[in-house]
């Protein structure tokens, strides 16, 4: 299995895995989910830098295609885990954005009654099962969630996403031998956006084919261009039928970006501003997604400024009510915590 490009706009013509063939549905809900997802993260940053968010807040920007792609290749029932950077999978999950943006915001109606932040919410009801602020952490709880349904006998499927710097923790590879020894259905989703907290992967990896990783557990995995939906839906599609045939687990190596540094506090100075921009210019998912839309004539150039202005619209109205909610009640102080 090759090796991966040093950079993901290398693949643009040539992608490392096939693309599905989107109909006119699916390209247009596709580039308006990752819309979404990015005018989140957009206005997320700049309450954050208005002392609005509190904490710590890492943000999906560039990296879109990933969750957007994968969801696409989901049924009702499965479930999803990740790690801090977890706001893109919330809102790919059909999370309410006014949720997620009142816990950003520390306030009662947050997806954790304010008292999670960004870093820690979920929705069963959503099938998301957190983001998980320990590099990691979120990989056994993924195998364990992948575990329960193969006791049950249904055929859901566990998606666990963790990054390039989560690749080289232990607890991992103690969830691969599992995984693998009794056949569960999980896949893997390894989000590389090549610098971790803000180490290049090729300074932190002996392997930095990460898709290989698995191999010693007989875990088959490929690369994947995270910055093209389609290849990630089609990539996701192969993983899921694969857990769902009871094979046993899957690794998606993902090869996606992120534009901003690692958290809100990342300047980002350990990469050149040409070799962002280069992405930004020739590889940014939601621009090729609408230029195949434009090029496909499945919607004139009015449609799509309308998608985005109801798309900003909606981003605005969580805004607005994240920053009017009541923060929760100093009962709650205790509430749901074990003791």
């Amino acid at each position: 299995m090759a090796s991966p490009k040093k950079n993901p706009s290398a693949d643009a013509k040539e992608p490392v895995a096939p693309v599905a063939n989107f109909s006119k549905d699916e390209e247009l809900s596709a580039y308006r989910t990752m819309l979404s997802i990015r005018r989140f993260e957009e206005k997320a940053g700049q309450m954050y830098g208005m002392g609005l968010i509190g904490g710590f807040c890492h943000l999906y920007i560039g990296q879109e295609a990933v969750v957007v792609g994968m969801q696409m290749a989901l049924k009702a029932g499965d479930e999803v885990i990740t790690g801090y950077r977890d706001h893109g999978h919330m809102l790919a999950c059909g999370m309410d954005a006014k949720g997620v943006m009142a816990e950003l915001t520390g306030r009662s109606h947050g997806y954790s009654k304010g008292k999670g932040g960004s870093m820690h919410m979920f929705s069963v009801e959503r099938g998301f099962f957190g983001g998980h602020g320990i590099v990691g952490a979120q990989v056994p709880i993924g195998t364990g969630l992948a575990f329960a349904n193969r006791y049950r006998g249904n055929d859901n499927i566990s998606v666990t996403y963790f990054g390039d710097g989560a690749a080289n923790q232990g607890q991992v590879y103690e969830s691969f031998n599992m995984a693998a020894l009794w056949k569960l259905p999980v896949i893997y989703v390894i989000e590389n956006n090549r610098y971790a907290m803000g180490t290049a992967i090729t300074r932190s990896s002996a392997e930095v084919n990460l898709s290989r990783r698995g191999l010693s557990f007989n875990i088959p995995g490929e690369q994947v261009d995270g910055m093209d939906v389609r290849a990630v839906k089609a990539a996701g599609a192969k993983a899921a039928a694969w857990c769902r045939a009871g094979k046993g687990p899957y690794i998606l190596e993902m090869l996606t970006y992120r534009y901003r540094g690692h958290s809100m506090s990342d300047p980002a100075k350990y990469r050149t501003r040409e070799e962002v921009e280069e992405v930004r210019t020739q590889h940014d998912p939601i621009d090729m997604a609408r230029a195949r839309i434009l090029e496909k004539k499945f919607a004139k150039e009015d449609e799509l400024k309308k998608i985005d202005g109801e798309v900003r619209d909606l981003i605005n109205q969580a805004a607005e009510f994240a920053t009017h909610d009541p923060e929760p009640d100093v009962s709650e102080l205790y509430a749901d915590v074990y003791r």
